[in-house]
């Protein structure tokens, strides 16, 4: 396995500590790690409301890429509450869409860490509907 891959995983493990912030709020059942184009490595976990104001833990580690001066993506690793990876929702993947027109496509997710399954976003979401 690739080592950036070894590196994202655990980075979003060392993020991933379930907890109730409020008798509304909970966190970090999902932690997520995205590589930028730099090379730089950024964490998010996911926030759970009583309501739609919550955030996926991929989306978290965008923005905070985001907010650090970056825009370009080249992996994104979910870690989900079994500890096993899984693919980005529907809505983080319209985020990345979004976020790279016309460069998505090559983005690495990693879908399966156990065996090392790693898909491109383009073959996630082989016709964006813009």
């Amino acid at each position: 396995m690739d080592e950036i891959w070894k590196r994202l995983y655990r980075a979003a493990l060392s993020v991933q500590h379930p907890r109730e912030i409020s008798e509304r709020v909970c966190a970090g059942g999902v932690a997520a790690a995205v590589e930028s184009a730099s090379g730089r490595i950024y964490v998010g976990v996911c926030v759970d409301t009583s309501c739609t104001l919550g955030i996926c833990a991929e989306r978290n580690a965008m923005f905070h890429m985001i907010t650090n001066g970056e825009s370009e993506l080249r992996r994104v690793l979910a870690l989900l509450p079994n500890g096993k990876t899984g693919a980005p929702c529907g809505a983080c993947r319209e985020f990345m869409t979004q976020l790279m027109p016309g460069r998505y496509q090559n983005v690495e997710i990693m879908l399966d860490y156990e065996t090392n399954r790693v898909v491109t976003l383009g073959a996630l979401t082989p016709e964006w509907w813009i």
